[in-house]
Order: structure tokens, then C-alpha cells, then sequence
């Protein structure tokens, strides 16, 4: 009976704790519906909560500041608080009085599963059920790739850049760089190119007018604050031209030199330190290196290792940070090698390349090869070129035998006379312009010595001088024209002579004006002339005299007869105010 019973006991008490809880919970769902806030009774419209993340990519890299939200649907006007639950290792600490939890720096740890829940600030203190997970990941910090064509630069040419990041992802803005050499380190500064510092949409920038040998690198940002990439490993464009405050000399001079030779480099330029870099052929530039991996470097020269088989481009990068030509370099284990110049040649100049053996003499023909084709098939190991122009530029080789030689570009650099005749053609200009002023200058000074009346006076601006001045500048100008007829061959001038003899009657009646004809003569000193006339008469001092013929006019004495003086006439003086006796 004891045993019956136990069962049935535990199984009633089961049903009874079911049904208290059923009602209890019942009863606390009742008193948050009777609660001010919204009416949950409707299990429809009851609040639930969302975790979003706030990006724009789905994509997310350490160092960028990140922000997930948790949005209450249905949730009404009420206040709420924010929960939140993460799978991550990273500790995030967040305010439970506004939705977002924000990450100012995230780290890859950061990276793991997120949810959250809403908590009403009611007195009920009603809990919404916890949103679903969203998934973050945070990746390393990304690098940019940066490739540029072409490699090396040709005369007026431009250079393109291409950027892109290393996970490619959306948002980005490109930015690009000029690397400046730091001889504190093996590294490099970089500055901003022109153009570019607000970053650019496209992928790719060009380049014009680069002349020399440059480095550029380019990084990607995104966002407000913009967060970059780091930058790309520097990509160089090379030129075979001498800077001129930075060159680098090979000696011997050429491009392919055997194992068992001795090559150095040397940097010449306007600085006290140098670096020599390298970069080998066909390879990225993560492959750069300096002179102590694999030369010797004394002073401003490095020696070159004999170990070195493969080709690379060398350069030379000064203190003040400045990149010198660059030179494409092979030690060859070969028993042939092309010697062909290592720094580009001038249209017009002479070159000469030729083949050379390791082991052995040249026994048979030697055939020059450009670009593939045979150009010269003889016994002689030379192949000259007496002016070398830009058609000769090209791939050269040489063959022996079965002896092949590496091959080796030769380039061409146009001569730009022109450039070179421009500064004889501003000196030559200064000095016409000097004779000119000069010319111009004794000309002046020669009309003013032959015409006192080439400078005319000039009125005074000022109204408060006198009317006797004015008087007095009216009547040179009217004199200087005068005289200034009087050279020019008019032969007769009337002039008015008033006689003032006798002042006391001038006051009293009118004045008489006597008119005068006046002749000029040249009267000079005439050799073997005897005979003088009364009106031709000969003074030594070679003045100019005239004839003055007066003839009254209006009221004269009975008998009053015409008269003839001479008057000397002096060229600056004034003619109404000459004496007349």
C-alpha cells in the first residue's frame, strides 16, 4: 500500500507545482499589461530586440572604429536600458542607457558573435527576449599594392600608377606618393604628389613629366575619420639620365661583366652620403636591398660580390634625398658576354660593342644581333656605329660559335641642341637691346646740341604761378617755332618792332608799329674772296646776321625815309626782344 502510493504522492505534487507556476507567471505577464506602457497582452506586438552593425561594408580591419546597435521593434515610447552578450575574447564595455556599443579601435579579437536584449526602466522592469547574432570579423590591417608601368621611363613619357588594397573591399579612396630617400634608415618618407592629397575614386593616376629616376607609393582610406591602409612597398621607375646633382658610374663600363671581374659602382653628386639599391629583374620590390647584402661599400663606392649571377637594376640615393640614373647590371658565369655602354648614348656620338671570351680566341665569324635580327656577320668582334642614332636603339647580342651572349638594351637619348643655343640667344639679345638704347641715347644728345629747341618747356601744372611766367613761357614756345622755321629754309619772317624811345609820349597817344622784313644770311668766311658787298659782308666770327628792312606804318615824321640795319640773330635767344640799331 506504502509503495502504491508514493508514486501517485510525487506525481500530484508535480501537477500542483505546475499549475502555481503556470498562475504566477501569468499574473507578473497581467501586471506588466496593466502597467502604464504599451498593452503586450497581444504576443503579436510584443517588443523584441535587433543587433545591427553600423558600416557601410561588410568588412571590417583593425584600427577602424566600429559601432553596433540594438533597435527595440514595437517597443513604443518607452525608456529602455541595452544589454549586451558576446562570444568574443575582447572585453567590451558599453552604456546601458543608449543603444550603441561603439569600439573605438577594434582588434582582431574583437572578432565573434554579438546579441542583445532591451530591459523597460517601468518599475515592472520588462525584458525583451534576446535578438538574434550577428557576426563580426575583424581583419589584420590591410596593405596596398601598388604596380607602375612603364618600368623604365622613356623621353617625355608619362608613368601610371595602379593601387589597389590588399583585400579589396568597398569605400576605398586612393592616395599617392613620392618616396624621398632616408639614409637614417634603410626606409623611405613619402609626400604627397600634386593632385592627390584629397585621395582620388579611381584606382590609377598618372604621372607627366618625370625625367628622372623616382620612387612612389600609394594606401587606401576610407571613412570620416578617414582610416588608411598602410602604405604599399615603394615602386620605382627608373631612367638611364644623369641627374645633375646625383649620377652613378660603372667601371668598367658595361652591362654584362663575368664572375671573375671586379665591378664597381661609384655615386658622384652634392652630397657626403650615399646609398647604392638594387632591385633584380622580374621580381617585386619587396626584393630591395642595399649595398652591404651583397657589395662592399666604401666612401661613395660600392664593389660588387662575384657571387651574384642574376641581373638587377642599380641606383644611387643621396643624403639630401635624391635618386641618381640607374644602370641594369649582370655578372654572367658565361663563357660570352655582350660589353655594350651602361648608361644610355647621345644620337650623333660613336659607339662601339664587341664580344668577348672567358676561355678561349675567337676562331670563326662573330655575328651582332638587334632585336632578333642579324645586322652584322664578319670575322671582326666589333660592331661600330659612327653616329649612332635613335633607329639603333634596341636588344643586342652577340654569338660566337655556339656561344651565345646574354642580351643587353642599348638606349638612345635625343640631343637637344636648341636647348643648348638658348642662352647664346639671350646674351646676344642683352647685348642688341644695350646698343640699341645706347644709339638711341647719342641721338637724343645730338638733337639737343644741333636744336636748343628740340626740349620744349613744358607748362607748370601749378595754377598759382604768375602771369608773368606764363607770359614768359608762351613767348619761348612761340620762338623756338620760329627758329625752328627759320632752319628749315623760310627765308622771310615778319616780326613786329614797337619803339619805346620815347616813354613819356607812349602813354599819351598811340604807338607806332613798325613791320621788318627780315633776310637771313649765311655770311662766312670765304677763302680767295676779295670782294665784299655792303650786303654780303664777311665777319670771321661766323655768326649769322639778318637784314632788317623797316617800313613805317601808320603816323611818321615828314621825310621819314626807310632804313636797313643788320641785326645778329644767335639761335636761344629771343627774337621779338632783339636790339635793331
Amino acid at each position: 500500500m506504502g509503495h502504491t502510493l508514493t508514486p501517485l504522492f510525487v506525481l500530484g505534487l508535480i501537477l500542483l507545482n505546475t499549475l502555481l507556476c503556470g498562475h504566477a507567471e501569468g499574473q507578473n505577464y497581467d501586471d506588466k499589461s496593466a502597467d502604464d506602457g504599451p498593452d503586450y497582452a497581444d504576443m503579436e506586438k510584443r517588443p523584441t530586440a535587433v543587433a545591427t552593425l553600423q558600416s557601410n561594408w561588410p568588412d571590417i580591419y583593425e584600427g577602424e572604429r566600429i559601432a553596433l546597435r540594438c533597435e527595440i521593434k514595437d517597443g513604443g515610447d518607452a525608456e529602455w536600458e541595452y544589454r549586451w552578450l558576446t562570444s568574443s575574447s575582447q572585453t567590451s564595455s558599453y552604456n546601458p542607457h543608449i543603444p550603441e556599443l561603439s569600439i573605438s579601435f577594434a582588434y582582431v579579437s574583437h572578432s565573434g558573435y554579438y546579441r542583445c536584449m532591451g530591459t523597460m526602466k517601468s518599475g515592472q522592469q520588462y525584458r525583451t527576449e534576446w535578438s538574434d547574432y550577428i557576426k563580426l570579423t575583424v581583419s589584420g590591417k590591410p596593405r596596398s599594392v601598388l604596380t607602375a608601368s612603364p618600368s623604365w621611363l622613356s623621353p617625355g613619357g608619362a608613368v601610371t600608377l595602379n593601387c589597389e588594397a590588399e583585400r579589396p573591399s568597398a569605400g576605398w579612396r586612393f592616395s599617392w606618393y613620392k618616396a624621398v630617400p632616408k639614409l637614417s634608415d634603410t626606409s623611405y618618407s613619402y609626400e604627397p604628389l600634386p593632385g592627390s592629397s584629397n585621395g582620388t575614386e579611381q584606382d590609377s593616376f598618372v604621372v607627366h613629366g618625370q625625367t628622372g629616376t623616382a620612387g612612389y607609393a600609394c594606401r587606401a582610406g576610407r571613412g570620416d575619420p578617414v582610416y588608411y591602409t598602410y602604405y604599399s612597398e615603394p615602386m620605382f621607375v627608373f631612367s638611364g639620365d644623369p641627374h645633375p646633382s646625383s649620377s652613378l658610374t660603372v667601371s668598367p663600363d658595361g652591362v654584362q661583366h663575368f664572375t671573375s671581374g671586379s665591378v664597381s659602382l661609384n655615386c658622384e653628386g652634392n652630397s657626403s652620403r650615399w646609398r647604392v639599391r638594387r632591385v633584380p629583374q622580374n621580381t617585386a620590390s619587396s626584393y630591395l636591398s642595399s649595398c652591404p647584402h651583397w657589395g662592399t661599400m666604401t666612401g661613395s663606392t660600392c664593389s660588387l660580390d662575384r657571387n651574384w649571377h642574376a641581373g638587377a637594376a642599380y641606383w644611387c640615393e643621396s643624403g639630401s634625398g635624391e635618386f641618381s640614373n640607374a644602370v641594369n647590371i649582370t655578372i654572367q658565369n658565361e663563357n660570352i658576354i655582350l660589353l655594350s655602354p651602361a648608361r644610355p648614348v647621345t644620337e650623333g656620338d660613336a659607339v662601339s660593342l664587341s664580344c668577348k671570351l672567358r676561355r678561349g680566341e675567337f676562331g670563326s665569324v662573330v655575328l651582332f644581333y638587334r632585336n632578333g635580327e642579324l645586322i652584322q656577320n664578319d670575322t671582326t668582334r666589333e660592331l661600330k656605329i659612327p653616329a649612332v642614332s635613335k633607329s639603333d636603339e634596341g636588344m643586342y647580342k652577340c654569338q660566337h660559335s655556339r656561344d651565345v651572349s646574354p642580351q643587353s638594351w642599348m638606349s638612345v637619348k635625343v640631343s637637344r641642341p636648341e636647348s643648348a643655343s638658348f642662352p647664346v640667344l639671350l646674351i646676344v639679345g642683352l647685348v642688341c637691346a644695350i646698343l640699341l638704347m645706347i644709339l638711341l641715347l647719342l641721338l637724343y644728345q645730338y638733337r639737343v646740341a644741333k636744336d636748343p629747341c628740340f626740349i620744349r618747356p613744358i607748362q607748370p601744372e601749378s595754377t598759382n604761378q604768375g602771369s608773368d611766367t606764363n607770359h614768359v613761357v608762351n613767348q619761348s614756345e612761340a620762338q623756338c617755332e620760329k627758329y625752328s622755321a627759320l632752319l628749315h629754309g623760310d627765308t622771310h619772317l615778319y616780326d613786329s618792332v614797337e619803339r619805346s624811345e620815347d616813354t613819356d609820349n607812349d602813354a599819351d597817344g598811340p604807338k607806332d608799329v613798325t613791320y621788318s622784313l627780315i633776310e637771313l644770311k649765311n655770311i662766312r668766311e670765304k677763302a680767295g674772296n676779295k670782294r665784299e658787298s655792303e650786303e654780303d659782308q664777311v665777319y670771321p666770327d661766323g655768326n649769322l646776321y639778318a637784314q632788317i628792312n623797316h617800313h613805317n606804318k601808320g603816323q611818321s615824321p615828314p621825310g621819314a625815309t626807310d632804313e636797313t640795319v643788320y641785326s645778329e640773330v644767335k639761335p636761344g635767344t629771343a627774337l621779338g626782344n632783339s636790339a635793331a640799331t
